[in-house]
């Protein structure tokens, strides 16, 4: 998927289950905005919002847009309707209260979105009850569970998370869990070797932190991403390895928050424990510049944090919408410290993420001539973000000459 870096135009996609290219259908009853307002006040004038509600549910789709105009509708008894999401960093404000429709029992948020955006949303009844909008068909999972999810008309769906049967895949060994010394604890991964691996050789290696939702089929796809980009030959081979921070004993305690805020220990579990083990067992490329670290949100922070800490390692840097408000010393010290040997993908979504702290840092790397992609997309902090933008990633550290 092609994207400009910097200063650049950028195109957003979506993905969410089923796994197929969703297509969107035009207004069919309603083609202006302003003729569906007209039918809505003429139902509701009548008493009998019936035959219009049918109309709508027959459409099979929800939010109703026009260009930038999205119709947010839900039908059912409450004292108190709010649409909640990226758009409103999931808090209550008096933009996402709807308004009951007249007498009825029917409800109706009207928002303006950009033409490619894609959101995370839910439904909240009175306050504190919080459902899937049952009228959407399409869902985004995340860390806690689906959302429904907006998808503005001109978003491009992002193929290359769809698997595919035509082609030969990589495989996902085992669960591994090993006894960090730095830590104290045990900690659990899995790595991804190409097709092929038999007959490869020195391959680049990416470090994945929250690797089990990375992972995921319906969260970051990265496993069928890195098969179809291979196929493809739009990148080189790699290996892939989802470090899991939650503990192999109780996966419900997750220690991502632990692990991820500039922790040291951390950083020397993954620099001085996991890459030498990595590295005797599998046929990997030593080369800092061979050797990607990624993460989002706080696992962004760490990966930003690794480059100050560990970049005689990790020479490849891959921040996806990170979690700067948490310690913003990380952007300080890489405004005070001279450039490092790092190449650095970073990107966040406009409408929910730490747009200031990390526009700033992007601002840094540049001054100081790093070679950085970034990736600004009209979306929120959600895997219907992260995972659209793998192919930009993975192509920027490890595509193949000719592309």
């Amino acid at each position: 998927m092609k994207r400009f870096c910097l200063s650049v135009l950028v195109l957003v996609a979506a993905l969410s289950f089923p796994l197929s290219v969703p297509k969107l259908h035009a207004q069919e009853n309603y083609a202006t905005f302003a003729e569906f307002q007209t039918a809505l006040d003429q139902a509701v004038a009548s008493g009998d919002i019936d035959p219009f509600w049918e109309t709508i549910v027959a459409s099979g789709q929800m939010p109703l847009i026009w260009d930038h105009i999205c119709v947010f509708l839900y039908r059912g008894d409450a004292s108190k309707v709010e649409w909640r999401g990226d758009f409103s960093g999931w808090e209550s404000t008096p933009m996402t209260l709807g308004e009951q429709q007249g007498d009825t029992d029917l409800w109706m948020l009207v928002k303006l979105f950009p033409l490619d955006a894609r959101l995370d949303y839910k439904i909240v009844l009175n306050g504190s009850e919080w459902i899937l909008d049952p009228l959407n068909p399409y869902q985004q999972l995340g860390g806690f569970g689906p959302n429904s999810e907006l998808r503005m008309p001109e978003f491009i769906y992002p193929a290359d998370t769809i698997p595919r049967d035509d082609i030969a895949k990589g495989k996902v060994d085992e669960q591994v869990v090993i006894t960090s010394s730095n830590l104290g604890y045990k900690i659990a991964y899995r790595v991804y070797t190409p097709a092929d691996y038999a007959n490869l050789d020195t391959l680049p290696v990416i470090y994945v932190t929250d690797g089990q939702e990375y992972a995921h089929d319906q969260m970051g796809s990265m496993v069928t991403v890195l098969d179809n980009l291979i196929a493809d030959a739009q990148i080189q081979p790699v290996i892939a390895v989802f470090v899991d921070p939650r503990n192999p004993d109780s996966p419900t305690s997750n220690r991502r928050e632990s692990q991820y805020i500039t922790n040291d220990d951390f950083g020397a579990f993954l620099a001085e424990e996991l890459v030498p083990a990595i590295d005797a067992t599998y046929k990997t490329d030593p080369r800092p510049e061979a050797r990607a670290i990624l993460g989002t949100s706080l696992g962004g922070l760490n990966s930003a944090y690794m480059g100050l800490t560990h970049s005689e390692v990790f020479g490849l840097l891959a921040i996806q919408s990170p979690a700067f408000w948490v310690d913003t010393t990380v952007v300080d010290a890489y405004e005070e410290l001279d450039r490092l040997p790092l190449k650095i993908f970073m990107s966040q979504g406009s409408i929910w993420d730490d747009i200031e702290n990390t526009r700033r840092l992007r601002d840094i790397f540049g001054a100081k001539g790093y070679p950085i992609m970034f990736i600004e997309t009209p979306d929120g902090h959600s895997w219907g973000n992260w995972r659209t933008l793998l192919d930009d990633l993975l192509i920027y550290f490890f595509g193949n000459e000719k592309n």
